[in-house]
Formats: structure tokens, C-alpha cells, sequence
């Protein structure tokens, strides 16, 4: 691997120190949530100077544990960023990279790259692949100047079409949030590969592991991850529908309905709230809870707010981030909270929501909530998989089919041992993205 020579000045030392300390945190940050990472990846993040990759910033802000922005466009929106270590540790643990392996990259920077070939060692491939000349560029530099330009080979080209003339691949990683899974992908893995991917359904962004299973891809696990969107052919954005001016807002994926006039009527309205008993702990995760509205309701997505819009009144986000919304024509209704237990330190899920059909819609939605609590809390979650567009219905496995413009996404849950209700979809339940 790159050599250690370089003469010792404070600012290789401080890097070092960083170094170290990044590696300590991201251990930190898998244990806090029951997970482990392999000591190939955590020698890896303690090896590779991260410095090097993110031109213009200091060394504090270059070794702490978050995705600093590299680039924007004209808006303000993300467009490359240099993901943060917890993540591309995750993803790593995720690709359970051997020495000698193949790997393409969609999605560059260039650290990560360089993550990789420490992993996969000399006798590895490493691709990495970005459509942005200048986010090539930088990772040609980073990797020249941190010792891997012979160790990792940069493609400047849309990911849409992978990197035929350097397949195939033992394993393809993603790092960019993807709103399908295109031909190019699947045909230039290994018949054992595996894809590592930020696929976004429904608006939710999960990290799946994917593998090969006759004429479909079956997700082998996923974790919760967040990616600055896919540029090229296969570029797809989620719609921001404007709901009070820019400060409140409906996310949804395309092809979703929305008629938003009577929507920002309905907000005018007075606030119904109703409340499912189904509490939650300090800690404890839920978010297999999001993935459950989306695949329950007829309509989903995140209704989110401006600070100015968070503030004012109108509607009430347990997250400033967003929260789970569902609607009808006129309605709509999204996911709340409130403090409970004797000492406020646990949760109770509930429903707020305006419009003509306020109530029926916030009791659905809280339904659903007490669906999620009663048939999958604790469970196994939902299993998914990726099937081509041209699959007879009759072929599909049960549950919420998402038609992509490549590709249909099944979500399915599975029955529970001794619970009964919603807990598996016996039919078939399409969505448009």
C-alpha cells in the first residue's frame, strides 16, 4: 500500500492524532446501535489522510465524523459531498470486502476509493466512477496525493451505465442516493456479486445489500443512510410541493398525485389530533416505522419546513427534518409525537392533521401506527426485492409494488408467530415512481 515515508511535521502528527480519533468515534457510533465493523475497514479509516480529500478545509473539519459539502449548484442543492466516515464504514461492513476483489465505485471523492483499496489490498481492482469532471479531478488529486493513484483507476462518466470495459465486478458500491437500480448495474456484477446501494422508494433512503437470485435482485439487509442525489440519465428528484409559501412543504417521489391547491387549503384549517397509545422509548429505533406507512398507505410522504416554517405555528414536526404524511384530495395528515411516561423520556406516536376529513384521516393514519406496533414492532422487517419491469404479475411475490422506470421495488412483510392484522400483504398494490 502507499508508503509511511513522509517526513514527520506537526501537521502529519496532528493528522495522525485525527486520524485515530475519527476511527475511535466511528467504533463508537456502530456500537451505539448494536453493530460491529471489521478491523480491515477501521485500519483503513486509521491509515487513509482524509486531509487530502477535502481541499480547502483545515484538518478539525476534515477528521470530523460528517459529510462536509464539496460542491453546489446554483440553488443552494448538494450536488458532491465527501461522505461521512460512519457512513462509508457502514457501507464497507455492508460490501464485506475481501482481499482481491473487484470493485466499482459510483459516486467519487476519492477517499472512500481509497477505503476500498486498503480493504481489497494490491491484488484488488478499484474503480471509481463520477459524472462531474470537476469531483474527478479532485479525487485524482486526493488519490496522487495520498499515495493511491497507481492503486485506483478514475472514470469520468455517467454511473447510469457502470463501467463496462473494467467489469465485472465482485461488488458495485453506490454513494449517491439512486431512484432506481438501472440494467448496467446487475449485468456487470458477478454471479455472485453483491450491490451495495442507496436506493431511495417512496422517498425513504435506505443502504441495501442486493444479490443475484435467478431473474431478480433479493435485498440481503439495509440500514438507515442519506446520499446527495444522483446526476445523469438516471436522474429522478423527489417534488417539492409548496404547501405555505416555501416554508412548508409536501416531499413526494414524481409520480405521486398531488393536486396542492385544496392541500394548502387545508392547512388554513383548525389542527385535528389523535393519539394511538403506542409508546416509544428515549432510544429506541423506529424507523422501520416510516417504511411501514409508506407501504400501508395509498399516499406517502414527508411533509418538511423552513426554520421560519417550523416556527410558525402552522404545522407542528416532531423532527425538523420532516415527519411521515399521508393525504386525500383535501386532508392531510402526518406522524406526531408527545412526551409520555412519568418522566417524559419516552414517546407516544399520534396524528395531527387538517381538512375537511381531519378526523377519519388522522385515525387511519394512527391505525396504521397501532398496526405497526401490534404485527412488526421488534419483528423481522420488511424484506424487498427488485424485480425487471417486464415480470408477469403473476410472478411477483406478495406485498407493495413499486413500478420504477427500470425496475419494480416489492416490499413485503412477513407474518409474525402469534400476532394477526396487517402484518403481510396477501395481494398486490401498486405504486408509480
Amino acid at each position: 500500500m502507499p508508503s509511511a515515508d513522509a517526513p514527520i511535521t506537526d501537521d502529519n502528527a496532528t493528522a495522525e492524532r485525527l486520524r485515530d480519533a475519527l476511527a475511535d468515534a466511528v467504533i463508537e457510533n456502530r456500537k451505539a446501535i448494536g453493530k460491529t465493523l471489521d478491523g480491515a475497514i477501521i485500519n483503513a479509516v486509521r491509515t487513509v489522510p482524509r486531509h487530502l480529500f477535502t481541499p480547502g478545509l483545515g484538518l478539525e473539519e476534515a477528521y470530523a465524523d460528517d459529510s462536509p459539502i464539496m460542491k453546489r449548484d446554483g440553488q443552494g442543492t448538494a450536488l458532491s459531498s465527501v461522505s461521512a466516515p460512519w457512513l462509508q464504514a457502514m457501507m464497507l461492513q455492508q460490501a464485506d470486502l475481501a482481499p482481491g476483489m473487484r470493485v466499482l465505485e459510483i459516486g467519487s471523492g476519492g477517499y472512500n476509493a481509497a477505503l476500498i483499496s486498503e480493504v481489497v489490498g494490491e491484488a484488488g481492482t478499484v474503480v471509481t466512477l463520477d459524472i462531474d469532471p470537476e469531483v474527478c479531478k479532485r479525487a485524482e488529486q486526493g488519490l496522487t496525493d495520498a499515495g493511491y493513484d497507481d492503486l485506483v483507476t478514475v472514470v469520468c462518466a455517467d454511473g447510469e451505465f457502470g463501467a463496462a470495459d473494467h467489469a465485472p465486478f465482485d461488488r458495485i458500491i453506490v454513494t449517491v442516493s439512486a431512484p432506481d437500480i438501472p440494467p448496467a448495474w446487475i449485468e456487470q456484477l458477478t454471479d455472485d456479486g453483491k450491490l451495495i446501494v442507496p436506493l431511495r422508494i417512496r422517498g425513504l433512503e435506505r443502504s441495501f445489500v442486493f444479490k443475484q437470485d435467478g431473474d431478480r435482485l433479493r435485498c440481503e439487509e439495509f440500514e438507515l443512510c442519506g446520499f446527495v442525489p444522483m446526476q445523469g440519465a438516471g436522474e429522478a428528484r423527489q417534488r417539492l410541493v409548496a404547501l405555505h409559501g416555501d416554508d412548508i412543504m409536501l416531499r413526494v417521489d414524481d409520480r405521486q398525485p398531488v393536486e396542492a391547491e385544496p392541500l394548502r387549503q387545508a392547512l388554513t384549517e383548525p389542527r385535528h389530533e389523535a393519539w394511538s397509545g403506542v409508546v416509544i422509548g428515549g432510544m429506541e429505533p423506529w424507523d422501520d416505522l416510516d417504511l411501514w406507512l409508506a407501504t400501508v398507505s395509498q399516499s406517502y410522504g414527508y411533509l418538511v419546513a423552513t426554520p421560519i416554517g417550523f416556527d410558525s405555528g402552522i404545522v407542528d414536526l416532531a423532527k425538523r427534518w420532516g415527519m411521515s404524511a399521508v393525504w386525500d384530495c383535501d386532508t392531510i395528515a402526518y406522524l406526531a409525537w408527545r412526551p409520555a411516561g412519568p418522566n417524559g423520556d419516552s414517546r407516544e406516536f399520534g396524528a395531527f392533521a387538517h381538512g375537511p376529513n381531519a378526523t377519519a384521516l388522522a385515525s387511519r393514519l394512527v391505525g396504521h401506527v397501532r398496526g405497526w406496533d401490534h404485527d412488526q414492532r421488534h419483528g423481522a422487517g420488511p424484506k424487498f426485492e427488485v424485480l425487471p419491469t417486464d415480470l408477469l404479475g403473476g410472478d411477483l411475490s406478495s406485498g407493495l409494488v413499486v413500478e420504477k422506470r427500470h425496475s419494480r421495488v416489492v416490499i413485503s412483510w412477513p407474518s409474525t408467530p402469534g400476532r394477526t392484522g396487517q402484518a403481510a400483504h396477501t395481494g398486490h398494490q401498486q405504486t408509480k415512481e
